[in-house]
């Protein structure tokens, strides 16, 4: 029974935080993206955020904020939402849903608390921009 479900393997799909120029706020603002780094089409994509954690000793959880893509091209990238500077000392998920042929992927990605800085950059493939990324 339980051994007979097979879960499949979230590989080459991941989420980055990159910081870009933001022209409204005149200042560097952090940007979720997610990243398709396989070879297939990922088709009705959800990705639902939320935030949580503490500050000051008291617990703070954000609202959920869901995106819809009804498809997102084998090797791309795609830009999810922009990450409040507020946020960034909370632990910052984004739980992934999408379709590979008639199969149901999902993962959830967590960036720690703290984990998205200048200090933890890396070039994000595909996007060829510095950013955090986990997957």
């Amino acid at each position: 029974m339980k051994k007979d479900i097979v879960i499949p393997q979230v590989e080459n799909v991941y989420i980055a935080a990159v910081q870009e120029w933001n022209d409204d706020f005149m200042q560097k603002t952090w940007y979720a993206y997610l990243v398709n780094d396989s070879d297939f089409d990922l088709e009705t994509v959800i990705v639902v955020s939320t935030a949580k954690g503490s500050i000051d000793g008291e617990e703070r959880k954000t609202s959920m904020l869901r995106h819809g893509f009804q498809k997102i091209p084998a090797v791309s990238v795609v830009k999810i939402e922009m990450i409040e500077d507020s946020v960034l000392v909370l632990d910052n998920s984004f739980m992934v849903s999408f379709f590979i042929g008639n199969t149901l992927y999902d993962k959830n990605y967590i960036f720690k608390a703290g984990e998205i800085t200048e200090d933890n950059v890396t070039e994000v493939p595909i996007l060829f921009k510095d950013g955090v990324m986990i997957g």
